[in-house]
């Protein structure tokens, strides 16, 4: 039970805010689209939501853990959307914002999508990867030769091993 409600407060404090109360205050005042844009929208942002839950339980299931660098997960999370990609949890964070930049047709949340997915490359690329290197050792880097960072490497998986 603690460790759920670790997992909603870390959810609503800091994925929160970076994807639904900033978002919502940059697009303050615009109208939703309609049409196809609208629906492209609700369907990213879905797609983000199911994606980042699906993420937070595999952490708390599997993990034990949480997305929250001082209670991260126990055990090196390699299963669910995390045997396709090592973050698909940015994935679905920078897809809800995406959406929420197609649902308000907003130039103003693209920028900042972008700028979200710079801190977010940063903070992988130079904190969680060395830190995971460091805790997990050889069983962290032979999954970073089998997992793309962002997108999954369907060449790679679908070569014979030893070609």
């Amino acid at each position: 039970m603690l460790l759920l409600l670790k997992n909603l407060l870390f959810t609503v404090i800091v994925p929160g805010t970076v994807a639904v109360w900033v978002p919502l205050w940059i697009g303050a005042g615009s109208s939703a689209a309609s049409g196809p844009s609208r629906f492209g929208g609700a369907a990213l942002l879905a797609l983000g939501v199911a994606i980042y839950a699906w993420c937070v339980w595999d952490f708390a299931t599997f993990g034990r853990g949480t997305p929250a660098p001082i209670d991260a997960p126990k055990r090196l999370v390699v299963r669910g959307l995390y045997h396709w990609t090592r973050n698909p949890m940015y994935v679905g964070v920078l897809c809800v914002i995406l959406g929420q930049a197609l649902w308000f047709v907003s130039g103003a949340l693209l920028l900042y999508a972008l700028g979200v997915a710079a801190c977010f490359y940063s903070f992988v690329r130079f904190y969680e990867e060395p830190t995971l290197r460091r805790l997990f050792g050889a069983e962290y880097g032979e999954y970073c030769q089998r997992v793309g960072r962002w997108l999954p490497r369907f060449a790679a998986r679908a070569r014979p091993r030893g070609a």
